[in-house]
């Protein structure tokens, strides 16, 4: 967490400013990339380390529970050894244990590292931004928020595609060694600029039932929402028992944090209007924008036979323009009110969604990505205003524990996200395809029709039923992804008057 002094502290200029916001920037991609790079390799990986790939997906869920918990008490960590302190050692760590992740041999190595891997990540984020924010002057944290934002959001999308091509190009255990360079780099450089702008540190004992209550909590949650749509969810027992434990774990964690003398983890921050509403429409918004970067390569592979490299590209275009439209987007936050910047992602993202809501399954690679584009502006113009937001009436001294804090539920959201729409495709699948099914009858037309050309061609009876059934289960989860795209254009259209609730600021984020 910064201190009073570190406020006081002049802002950087030039080649220093320069320098310290790529190390910074590099960082964030090297932590946000390995959320998502590892995914498209789980069945390589589980193969690889004779495991199943049900128990390949621990490798995702090792990593996200363990850095969940550790990001919300990066203020507290901060406080305890210095921000600057903090950050260069987590992010020392996170890429040693990146590169024992990619030298593991066995199964139980890999997890075990992953776990330490995202622990170390979690103050990674938070700090990162709070660094940044304290080597800029207030008039310009929109921008620094866009520089940090871009990538932020660049790096989930390009996750899956990096992974997917290095994976079949070299080894899986180079999506694990890509951090070491990067890393070491990034570590080197933060310390030997910003050492001599370490943040005051204020020790106090650390809140042991809070912290084990988040933990438990986080955990369970976080198991939860990986594992609920294989485990058919509230039908299994295991689930349940998750759901119990979380829920009446985290609503003590919230209980006793608000009334501790000392709490881990900030939740006073939420008297704020505007961190409020900022943060409850990165939540609901984070979900549904998630929804389709898993979505749409799970269909693309599942049903249009693309590779796992090839459906990384078409979603590439989900993020491209993010890149550019990020340092845009914060600069603008820095002359114009952000609610109007984030009304515009949310106006894009609606017009995107409702779009990509009527498509077939004939529609070529550029029919998919083309109109896909525009999704990278909203990205900016969602992403880096909201930040802008949520820190605009809060002094630089709360930055970090509320990025902590701000970060955690994007985090959770993203998991709600994935389950939820990967849950919401699989029944909207099945109703689509039960009513399909129901029109292929021996009295209707176009079934007799088409069967009857099958025969022609020489396909026995049983083949052409088999494929009319391939065919009804492709036009299924087509309108399954349709309607996912649908539903999310209605939820970005509700959340703009959410987000017209907060107040207004101008660029030095001031009422």
């Amino acid at each position: 967490m910064a201190s009073d002094a570190g406020e006081n502290k002049a802002p950087l200029a030039g080649g220093q400013l320069a320098i310290v916001t790529v190390a910074l920037a590099l960082a964030v991609f090297m932590n946000v990339l390995d959320i998502s790079i590892a995914n498209v390799s789980i069945p390589t990986i589980a193969g690889e380390l004779a495991v199943s790939p049900d128990q390949g997906t621990w490798v995702i869920t090792f990593f996200a529970v363990a850095n969940a918990i550790a990001v919300p008490v990066s203020g507290w960590l901060a406080r305890q050894v210095g921000e600057v302190r903090l950050f260069v050692v987590c992010t020392l760590l996170f890429t040693l244990f990146s590169w024992f992740c990619g030298l593991a041999f066995t199964f139980p190595m890999l997890l075990a590292c992953r776990a330490l891997q995202g622990a170390s990540a979690g103050p990674m984020i938070p700090l990162s931004q709070s660094l940044l924010l304290s080597c800029y002057p207030n008039d310009k944290r929109g921008f620094a928020n866009g520089v940090w934002g871009m990538t932020a959001v660049v790096g989930p999308v390009a996750g899956p595609i990096l992974g997917g091509w290095i994976t079949e190009h070299i080894n899986w255990s180079w999506i694990f060694y890509i951090n070491v360079p990067i890393g070491l780099l990034a570590a080197g450089v933060s310390w030997v600029m910003l050492r001599d702008r370490e943040t005051a540190i204020t020790r106090q004992r650390i809140d042991g039932v809070g912290l084990l209550l988040l933990a438990v909590g986080v955990g369970s949650l976080q198991i939860l929402l990986d594992q609920g749509n294989d485990k058919a969810w509230f039908q299994s027992t295991y689930i349940v028992t998750l759901a119990l434990i979380s829920l009446v774990t985290l609503s003590f964690f919230v209980v006793w944090e608000l009334t501790a003398d000392r709490p881990i983890v900030e939740l006073h921050l939420f008297g704020d209007r505007n961190f409020a509403i900022a943060t409850t429409a990165l939540c609901f918004g984070y979900m549904a924008f998630f929804s389709a970067i898993v979505i749409l390569p799970l269909w693309l592979q599942t049903q249009m036979g693309y590779t796992s490299e090839w459906a990384g590209y078409a979603t590439a275009s989900l993020g491209l323009l993010g890149a550019i439209f990020s340092p845009i987007s914060g600069r603008l936050a820095d002359k114009v009110d952000p609610r109007i910047l984030v009304t515009t992602g949310f106006v894009i993202f609606a017009a995107v969604s409702f779009y990509n809501s009527g498509f077939n399954d004939n529609a070529t690679f550029w029919q998919l990505f083309v109109p896909r584009l525009p999704w990278g502006v909203g990205t900016a113009f969602f992403f880096i205003p909201l930040i802008t937001l949520a820190f605009s009436r809060l002094p630089v001294s709360q930055v970090a524990s509320a990025s902590g804090l701000f970060n955690f539920l994007r985090q959770i959201s993203l998991g709600f996200g994935t389950s939820l729409s990967v849950t919401l495709w699989d029944k909207r699948a099945t109703l689509h395809d039960h009513r399909l099914t129901s029109h292929l009858t021996a009295f209707d037309p176009a079934t007799t029709h088409w069967l009857a050309q099958a025969r022609e061609a020489g396909i026995s009876t049983a083949q052409a039923y088999a494929k009319l059934a391939s065919q009804v289960s492709g036009q299924a989860f087509m309108l399954a992804t349709n309607d996912l795209f649908y539903l999310s254009g209605w939820l970005f259209l509700l959340l703009i008057g959410l987000i017209w609730l907060a107040s207004p600021v101008n660029g030095r984020g001031r009422e």
